[in-house]
């Protein structure tokens, strides 16, 4: 699951204030050092394009919409330069992926 999400485990005496040690009766086994968010936008990028089994730019509109709709419900706009990232992706402009989320969310904006 660490290597899922591109984390790196490693010994507790090396672990650095943002690390998460992980302890057991008292005794600290092992830290896990989370990935930067930028950097897990990479790790999920790639996991799509595993499960779809082709680059995600070859993919049909339908099935990039629905990429989009899995970025967003992971936080990958939040990230800055999120959606330029995906667009890159997907082989779309930034407008192209700014359409999808409305899509997706057409009262968002009028909630606002």
């Amino acid at each position: 699951m660490v290597d899922a999400i591109g984390g790196e485990l490693m010994d507790p005496s090396l672990a650095q204030p943002d690390d998460v040690v992980l302890t057991w009766e008292g005794q600290d086994l092992l830290a896990v050092r989370l990935p930067q968010l930028s950097d897990s936008l990479d790790h999920i990028l790639a996991a799509l394009e595993r499960r779809h089994g082709v680059p995600l730019a070859r993919l049909d509109r339908k099935s990039k919409q629905d990429v989009v709709r899995i970025l967003e419900a992971r936080g990958a706009f939040s990230v800055r330069h999120g959606v330029e990232t995906v667009a890159g992706a997907l082989g779309v402009s930034r407008f192209t992926v700014y359409n999808y989320l409305n899509r997706e969310n057409p009262n968002k904006n009028s909630q606002e």
